[in-house]
């Protein structure tokens, strides 16, 4: 039983299991009842434990068919139903930089303002990405390995139609430095990113290292205060390189 924090998040989650999850088959769980008045939902139940902080523990050639496996269900979510036009009123995130600047003010480095501003001001000159289903919280916590080997993603709260490439930027923290990983990602996902796509990802990764930043300044998460910062340097450098 899950008890959303607020009716977006419930209603999210809801429409997900009732549209595109089922189509994932046995590798997430099924809705069995919901309660819009509670904003509570019942799903069944999937085996295994979170990837987070397990995957360096296995072998490299188990670490890299995980990340096969877990391409293919990025597939398989992204091509669940047909593409759309993105919308007309643009990118709504770009518009709370100034904001989130402000929040993570104490906890950036410098030159982290300038490149975050660069970034924005560089997002706006590149073509619109088509929406598909995305999950829109594609992490490693958020992946249950069992014993038998089976491999099942849960938490639908945040899905929302959006740009493919979304669903890769927390997920691109896991194989940084690791260019096995994110190859043997693209092996299950079944093709590379385009250029507009890498361009993408790049600015979506400091989009959310500043959200994160800001969230975990405002709510007093050391995760997301040591990972956005983290992210932000090795965005940087690749910048630079």
């Amino acid at each position: 039983m899950k008890v959303h924090q607020s009716d977006r998040f419930h209603e999210r989650e809801v429409d997900a299991y009732r549209t595109w999850v089922p189509r994932l088959g046995a590798a997430a769980p099924r809705l069995v009842v919901t309660d819009s008045r509670l904003r509570a939902v019942v799903v069944t139940a999937a085996p295994g434990r979170p990837l987070h902080g397990a995957v360096a523990l296995r072998p490299p050639e188990e670490q890299q068919d995980l990340f096969r496996r877990i391409g293919a269900l990025a597939a398989a979510i992204h091509r669940s139903a047909p593409a759309q036009s993105a919308p007309t009123d643009g990118d709504i995130r770009l518009g709370k930089v100034e904001r989130h600047l402000r929040g993570a003010h104490p906890h950036l480095h410098p030159g982290d303002e300038n490149f975050l501003r660069a970034l924005v001001e560089h997002a706006g000159e590149l073509p619109v990405l088509e929406c598909v289903p995305m999950h829109g919280d594609f992490q490693l916590r958020n992946f249950l390995y069992a014993e038998d080997g089976s491999l099942a993603v849960i938490d639908f709260e945040r899905s929302e139609p959006g740009p493919a490439i979304r669903d890769l930027v927390r997920l691109s923290d896991a194989w940084a430095g690791r260019p096995d990983l994110y190859n043997a990602f693209l092996t299950g996902y079944g093709r590379k990113l385009t250029p507009v796509e890498e361009e993408r990802l790049a600015i979506d990764s400091a989009l959310d290292a500043l959200s994160g930043i800001q969230y975990g300044a405002a709510h007093g998460d050391p995760e997301l205060l040591e990972r956005g910062p983290r992210t932000l340097a090795r965005l940087r450098a690749d910048d630079h390189r």
